[in-house]
């Protein structure tokens, strides 16, 4: 579908939530992106309600080459993608180099506030989890795209996040055309 070739890390960390990785691991190779899918601490990673995934390899092996990296959140998931050296190293030289940041349900809170890339920024996180960054006023939109940073609130907004992400990275009429072949719209 799409003639730019995007390269995107979603890292997988045990307890990650399921529909908040696969959904948009799946609109974006949709949308004919290089999807790298790295594990944390292993190959097979389970999520939240037991649903293994197998990663294409392991977190420490890839490099910092993408346009963007997307952290899927649960609450065990977000806790184990904070306490990864590899992942904060790579989520902050993604960032500095000018690439999108997304996350979603925990992982804004958990994740990217202890990290110090929500400051000056807007974003949303899953309601409770607010306490990981106690000066900092999250929205209570579903999705919120804050330049290079993208969050929202949690699985049930997973394909609207996944959207919003092609939207930023390609075209909003890439993100309209796989919208209309999942009869999302």
């Amino acid at each position: 579908m799409s003639s730019q070739k995007v390269r995107v890390l979603v890292p997988l960390a045990n307890g990650f939530e399921e529909i908040e990785a696969i959904t948009p691991i799946d609109i974006f190779r949709r949308a004919g992106w290089d999807v790298v899918v790295a594990g944390v601490g292993g190959l097979e990673i389970e999520g939240a309600h037991g649903i293994k995934v197998c990663c294409d390899t392991l977190i420490d092996e890839v490099g910092v080459d993408f346009k963007a990296i997307v952290l899927p959140g649960g609450g065990l998931g977000s806790k184990n993608l904070a306490e990864s050296w590899a992942i904060n190293e790579k989520m902050l030289l993604i960032a500095n180099s000018g690439g999108l940041i997304a996350a979603i349900c925990a992982a804004p809170a958990v994740v990217l506030g202890p990290a110090g890339l929500l400051e000056g920024r807007k974003a949303v996180c899953y309601p409770g989890v607010e306490e990981y960054v106690p000066n900092f006023e999250f929205s209570d939109e579903r999705v919120c795209v804050d330049g290079n940073l993208i969050t929202a609130r949690a699985a049930g907004c997973a394909v609207e996040f996944a959207l919003a992400i092609v939207t930023k990275l390609a075209s909003k009429q890439l993100s309209d055309e796989i919208a209309k072949a999942i009869l999302f719209k």
